[in-house]
């Protein structure tokens, strides 16, 4: 298989993985869970989103959470998912240099979710860039495999996107799944087409296992020369505003899977596994993970 030998992972189940979850999870659970994650290997962990709390309860501590884990950890890079420009200064207060902005590729979803239409995003996205120069800032673009609301999304809207966050000045660009709808074959395509467009460019990509094709989709990508993922421990997660959407690739079951072909990840399975164990018996009991079903009693 031609496929990288080295690649990026990106653990997001602290923000993404808990942000569904109804039941506040104690801030002294969050920041243990996110000293494990950095035992086990982790280099870059996305930790919490600074949103209202009206919009999602489960970030209150937000602020909290993010000096704590910025200032005990500095090789250790701590990204934070902020909606507007409010959330970009209360997130750089807050000890955080590297955030993630969502936009998505479809107008319906992009108003569920964040109540703007994709060039009012873009016009706070190139706010927070102005503002905050120093800032490293990754822009999700949702939906790019398809929308809950207008389905598949034509390939120029996501090229459209793509050539506006470099014009603005953004560091890195994901490619979002966000409602585990992708394919193999489709997303072998829509890589192809953005490697053709974008040669110098590299994109990273989060996808869910909505239906099960998570970790197919990630081979695809493997085979396109992409190299850098996001996931969540114990495949928590899901986008609140998506119908449908369910959890996130298992981070275990992706560094099992990259570790038995031979790609080395750099993370602890085993060490990863205990942390999921603690989630399962304190957060959530019914995971998705296949290693934490099949290792955890």
């Amino acid at each position: 298989m031609n496929i990288p030998k080295d690649i990026t992972l990106i653990e997001v189940g602290p923000r993404d993985g808990f942000q569904n979850i109804d039941k506040f999870i104690p801030t002294d659970l969050k920041l243990n869970i996110i000293d494990e994650l950095v035992k086990s290997g982790f280099k870059k962990i996305q930790i919490t989103s600074f949103v209202h709390p009206k919009a999602i309860p489960q970030m209150k501590d937000s602020k909290e959470v993010a000096l704590t884990a910025t200032e005990k950890y500095k090789d250790v890079t701590f990204v934070a998912l902020v909606p507007n420009l409010y959330g970009a200064k209360t997130a750089y207060e807050s000890g955080i240099r590297n955030i993630s902005c969502v936009i998505s590729a479809s107008e319906t979803h992009n108003k569920e979710n964040i109540n703007r239409t994709v060039d009012e995003s873009f016009d706070e996205l190139r706010k927070i860039r102005s503002q905050f120069p120093d800032l490293n800032i990754k822009l999700d673009i949702a939906t790019a495999f398809g929308c809950p609301f207008e389905g598949i999304i034509p390939i120029e809207q996501i090229f459209k996107m793509i050539e506006t966050a470099l014009e603005i000045g953004i560091d890195q660009v994901f490619l979002a799944d966000t409602i585990g709808i992708g394919n193999p074959s489709q997303v072998d395509k829509i890589l192809k087409q953005v490697s053709e467009k974008f040669p110098e460019n590299s994109f990273g990509l989060h996808m869910h296992d909505t239906r099960g094709m998570g970790l197919s989709n990630i081979l695809v990508a493997l085979q396109n020369g992409f190299k850098t993922f996001e996931s969540a421990i114990g495949g928590l997660g899901g986008c609140p505003f998506a119908p449908g959407a369910a959890g996130n690739i298992a981070t275990e079951d992706l560094i099992n899977m990259l570790e038995e072909m031979g790609i080395s990840t750099g993370i602890d399975l085993k060490k990863l596994v205990e942390i999921t164990s603690t989630i399962k018996n304190s957060i959530k009991p019914d995971l998705t993970s296949h290693m934490a079903n099949m290792c955890i009693k």
